[in-house]
């Protein structure tokens, strides 16, 4: 059997961290069992065998990084060992060089100690200190005190230094020092250096790269939500069978975003260096929290998916997302996101583009406040935020608002959304 090379578990890998090793070295193994944990640029996933046997090496320890396609491990068959490690013999170049720095460290280490040097500059300092113009007394204050005559401005005849001025530049030195070492009286709490997980690592490499060459603009529009809470209390009342009562004001909003963009599909697109590509099918991507980072798992062709359907394949793949059960390729692509904190409190906010997507939705939560209805009284009413990010080499200011338009007209007739 082959030696189990570091596998290419995203796009944009180029290598992983062994998270943890499941199976220890001597374990029999079958094909599809869980045997490690591999963080990648995008999560961390459950690693499977790729065939039956007994996990006779594990090259790689736990929190290890390794290159894409280097050795982490090997699984024999029966009988079968694993390949002794084969050791490099050093180049004739590298061998010179190490003899040469083992020779300049040794010269190094022969030279004597520069004890001439230090008793000359000693002899300097006394010389400087005997031409301070001093009274005796001064200079035996000084020498007890410990304070430098050069630093004590006299004030003697002709600038001569007397005991007073010894005493006066000890007492003040005194306060200093004193001031110094009080000076530190609140404690400062213990910091934590956290190391950044691939995850992060990339999470922060994207933004830079997004904020930095995709120039964003935003556009914000309100929503009245009261439609669409009715919608979904009928849903969950009406019973029409479980899953449909399991349908949230999300998957509404994820369906509507789907069909706006089929509706506009201008926006269904992303910029690539001298030509902007749109896409056939609508890839949903949905931002999903999870306890180091935010993964963005995809829906395909979501535009052919029933409300029920996206609904049932948001919550499985969040799931799969926390649980780290996800399959490289679900975290790839995507032709716009949708990222909703309006679960967690979050009225309204503005989101980061990822690239090479075209745009991104920023959901917020459904909240109360005084609107003024159609008979031009003031009632309460139920509104939720949504800020549309785009990429203004792909997204016109018109076009946004054409989208968000198509986008608002959904959401407030909800009805459309279960055809």
């Amino acid at each position: 059997m082959p030696e189990i090379q570091m596998p290419k578990l995203s796009d944009t890998m180029t290598e992983g961290t062994l998270v943890s090793w499941k199976k220890k070295k001597g374990d029999k193994v079958s094909a599809g069992d869980v045997i490690a944990e591999i963080e990648t640029d995008k999560a961390t996933m459950e690693w499977e065998s790729p065939e039956d046997g007994t996990l006779t090496e594990i090259y790689v320890e736990e929190g290890g990084k390794v290159n894409i396609g280097d050795k982490i491990a090997f699984i024999s068959g029966e009988g079968e060992e694993a390949p002794a490690e084969e050791k490099q013999e050093e180049e004739p170049e590298k061998k010179e060089e190490k003899a040469a720095e083992a020779k300049a460290e040794k010269k190094e280490e022969k030279k004597p100690a520069p004890a001439e040097k230090k008793e000359e500059e000693t002899k300097i300092d006394k010389d400087e200190e005997a031409r301070v113009k001093a009274s005796p007394v001064a200079r035996r204050i000084a020498a007890e005190l410990g304070v430098d005559l050069g630093s004590v401005k006299g004030t003697g005849p002709d600038g001569r230094v007397i005991e007073t001025d010894v005493r006066a530049a000890s007492k003040s030195k005194g306060a200093a020092q004193k001031s110094a070492a009080a000076a530190p009286t609140i404690k400062a709490g213990e910091s934590t250096r956290i190391n950044l997980s691939g995850m992060r690592k990339i999470i922060a490499q994207r933004l830079v790269e997004s904020l930095g060459p995709v120039p964003h603009f935003y556009l914000n529009i309100d929503i009245d939500a009261g439609p669409l809470m009715a919608a979904r209390a009928e849903l969950k009342s009406a019973g029409e069978g479980a899953d449909a009562s399991k349908i949230t004001v999300n998957d509404f909003v994820l369906k509507a975003a789907v069909q706006a963009a089929a509706k506009v599909p201008k926006v269904n697109a992303s910029f690539d260096g001298d030509a902007i590509v749109q896409y056939a099918d609508v890839d949903l991507a949905i931002a999903v929290a999870l306890e180091d980072g935010l993964v963005a798992p995809v829906i395909r062709a979501a535009q052919n998916k029933s409300l029920r359907e996206i609904s049932e394949l948001v919550k499985d793949l969040a799931n799969r997302a926390r649980n780290k059960r996800m399959k490289p390729e679900e975290f790839q692509g995507g032709s716009f996101t949708v990222s909703n904190l309006g679960g967690i409190g979050i009225d309204s906010f503005s989101a980061v583009i990822n690239p090479p997507q075209g745009f991104i939705l920023a959901v917020g939560a459904i909240t109360k406040h005084a609107v003024v209805d159609d008979s031009d009284q003031i009632v309460v009413g139920h509104r939720m935020s949504i800020c549309m990010s785009c990429d203004h080499r792909v997204i016109d200011g018109a076009l946004g608002a054409e989208y968000l338009k198509e986008l608002r007209h959904l959401l407030e007739n909800p009805a459309l959304l279960l055809v």
